[in-house]
């Protein structure tokens, strides 16, 4: 993201944090690598971190953006939103919902925007230099980014800690070779300050980043609620709907069972970022929301993420 300038500073203040339903059974986790435990207190505490219960879809899901099967309408929703650093009301309201069936992960997202913007059409552009919606999925010693925008723009990212990566390791196989599929270092959002300009803002430190690397079979779709790029009228909003099929998220299960089983519990990263203009001047850092506080202004934290506990109970 981008670094806070002095102009619109006092009001990012205000705006933007000055940084960038429970489960009942024990959970299978994803794989970990030995020693790594002092990231889990790094920024978020563990009472910030959310829980949700994703039901079971009673019926086919059609990924149209539109967010209107009855399964979606019964779904429970997440809390509106708070500012990722502080935990404080976003200014516009967000909502994310889970469901899943045999085939496939599903998440909805409810977003509030009066004048919907969305000018990037590049796939892999930096969607979240504009408005976006984001979806960030752990798999323990992976995980993977996914960002839309209004008019349906996706950024995609697939992120392997480099602590994993070993000679002989489950990730030692020519898809993931660093070298001949030039995957670049990433250290965390902010990295590139003195004391964390070489080994990140995370504590375990860096990620093996393999740019534009997508979720295979992916379904994504938004709808828009109003007049895209046309500051004339007020909009509601925009929403958007995506499906994950279950068969490619082996890099991200590890030893979890897909479709996951009852009680299995996932990290989900829901967010939104949001571009703002007060008097002409761009606010800095663009305020980031999410479903549970960070703590600070990072959204690549797997340990802050909202923990998705999945039960075969159909929604109702």
């Amino acid at each position: 993201m981008k670094k806070t300038t002095l102009l619109g500073a006092a009001l990012a203040l205000l705006l933007a944090s000055p940084g960038k339903s429970s489960c009942q059974s024990a959970a299978s986790e994803p794989p970990q690598a030995d020693g790594k435990a002092a990231a889990a207190h790094y920024a978020c505490s563990e009472s910030d971190i959310a829980h949700y219960t994703a039901r079971r879809a009673t019926g086919p899901i059609r990924v149209d953006g539109l967010l209107d099967e009855p399964d979606w309408q019964k779904a429970e929703k997440s809390p509106r939103f708070v500012d990722m650093a502080t935990g404080e009301p976003a200014i516009y309201g967000t909502r994310a919902a889970v469901l899943w069936d045999d085939e496939n992960l599903y998440i909805g997202f409810w977003i509030e925007e009066p004048f919907v913007q969305a000018k990037l059409t590049e796939k892999n552009s930096l969607i979240f230099n504009e408005n976006d919606a984001e979806v960030f999925i752990d798999g323990g010693d992976t995980y993977y980014e996914f960002e839309t925008n209004a008019r349906g723009t996706t950024y995609q990212m697939f992120y392997i800690w480099r602590d994993a990566y070993k000679k002989g390791g489950r990730f030692d196989v020519p898809e993931f070779d660093p070298v001949k599929n030039n995957a670049m270092t990433f250290g965390g959002d902010y990295d590139r300050q003195a004391p964390t300009f070489w080994k990140g803002t995370n504590p375990r430190g860096l990620r093996w980043v393999y740019f534009g690397r997508g979720f295979p079979g992916l379904e994504s779709a938004t709808h828009v609620d109003g007049t895209l790029n046309d500051n004339s009228d007020v909009d509601k909003g925009w929403t958007v709907e995506l499906a994950f099929p279950w068969k490619d998220a082996k890099w991200l299960a590890g030893d979890r069972p897909l479709p996951p089983k009852e009680g299995d519990t996932w990290k989900i990263f829901f967010g939104r970022f949001e571009l703002l203009r007060v008097a002409g001047a761009e606010v800095q850092p663009h305020p980031g929301w999410a479903w549970n506080r960070h703590g600070v202004y990072d959204t690549h934290l797997p340990q802050c993420w909202t923990a998705v506990q999945f039960s075969t109970r159909p929604v109702q």
